[in-house]
């Protein structure tokens, strides 16, 4: 579990860092050069003005819009993520025993621990890697998109329901909103709040306070794209898990007669 955190860190810090290169407040057009800027941030912000112009300049609507067609294209990859976490949280229970067996820190202890490890994984067909590949192919579309959102201009000149896109909310909605879905999401994918996981019990209450302050100092546009996204990964996750889940209970049911 921490190599694979240590690599998901590696793979969103490169994508932050090659997407550092063009600030959020530098507009993007057609004239913006640079790798990220053409194959990434430019053809999303020009699939948002495409449908915004063809509901009528509705910007929120063609966010709406967008990000659920964005997600549904990323959907294959979401799944194998899911199904690789809750693969992962299933087997806690036995690797936290193994800890627990191997507890001393001199080296042929650590490697009993590790050849134990790998044999769990094997037995339990896990793979901790399989989640690596979906994130690395998903974060420069999900990250492009951000930038489009925040770098294209006519987004910040149009109001959807009661707010101004290119400001925050001002009755501060929209970010409350985004903080309970993105806890519902995670609360769902760990499976509750009685994780076993420190660091995802941990994960599970900083990730919305963050996602909430970020959202009263962005403009609504990404607060929206953010609400949108959640409520679509909440769906997703609980058609993925539910049904392993309804039937590990009749196991165990049937397993208590």
């Amino acid at each position: 579990m921490r190599k694979k955190l240590g690599i998901t860190f590696a793979l969103v810090s490169l994508m932050v860092l090659l997407s550092g290169c063009s600030s959020t407040k530098t507009p993007i057009t057609p004239e913006s050069t640079g790798f990220w800027d053409e194959y990434f941030v430019y053809p999303l912000s020009w699939v948002i003005t495409q449908f915004a112009e063809m509901m009528g300049n509705n910007y929120g609507l063609s966010i709406v819009v967008v990000t659920i067609l964005i997600r549904l294209a990323l959907l294959p990859l979401m799944i194998q993520q899911t199904r690789s976490s809750k693969a992962m949280q299933n087997i806690q229970p036995e690797l936290q025993k193994l800890r627990e067996k191997y507890s001393s820190k001199d080296a042929t202890t650590q490697q009993k621990l590790q050849q134990e490890t790998m044999q769990l994984f094997q037995s339990q067909g896990v793979n901790p890697l399989a989640g690596c590949l979906p994130l690395l192919i998903q974060m420069p579309i999900l990250l492009g998109f951000y930038h489009a959102i925040m770098r294209t201009q006519e987004i910040k000149n149009h109001s959807f329901l009661w707010f101004d896109l290119g400001v925050h909310d001002p009755y501060y909605i929209l970010p409350v909103v985004a903080g309970l879905t993105t806890f519902l999401q995670q609360k769902i994918m760990m499976g509750g709040t009685d994780n076993p996981n420190p660091q995802m019990k941990m994960l599970l209450y900083i990730m919305p306070v963050m996602i909430v302050v970020f959202a009263i100092n962005f403009p609504a546009a990404l607060s929206l794209y953010w609400v949108i996204g959640n409520l679509f990964m909440i769906v997703q996750t609980y058609f993925i898990t539910a049904p392993k889940k309804n039937k590990k209970n009749e196991i165990d049911r049937g397993a208590k007669k």
